[in-house]
């Protein structure tokens, strides 16, 4: 009989982790193309979606709702992840904090 352990509680801690995974990925993916361009334009509305939902999970990390937070910030990092992936941003071969082209 194989004994796994459930992982299906979303603690504190864990939205801590990735709120500062997410800040991290934030911080070190940059723009590729110039300010300006039709690529420009299109990252800064996702760069807005993610840091509208970043600012999401905080608010509910302040509230108690450690769900809601959990999957708020999933969301924020996903929209840079995409950024990276589209090659809108540069992840800087970062393989951890995003998925590489």
């Amino acid at each position: 009989m194989i004994n796994l352990q459930l992982n299906d509680v979303v603690t504190e801690e864990k939205v801590l982790h990735y709120l500062n995974l997410t800040k991290r990925a934030r911080e070190k993916a940059t723009p590729i193309h110039e300010e300006g361009s039709n690529e420009s334009s299109q990252l800064q509305i996702m760069m807005r979606m993610a840091d509208d939902y970043a600012s999401d999970a905080k608010h509910f990390m302040d509230t108690g709702d450690y769900v809601r937070a959990f999957g708020a910030i999933n969301y924020a990092h996903a929209w840079i992840d995409a950024g990276v992936k589209l090659r809108l941003l540069d992840g800087h071969g970062d393989d951890e904090l995003f998925t590489l082209p």
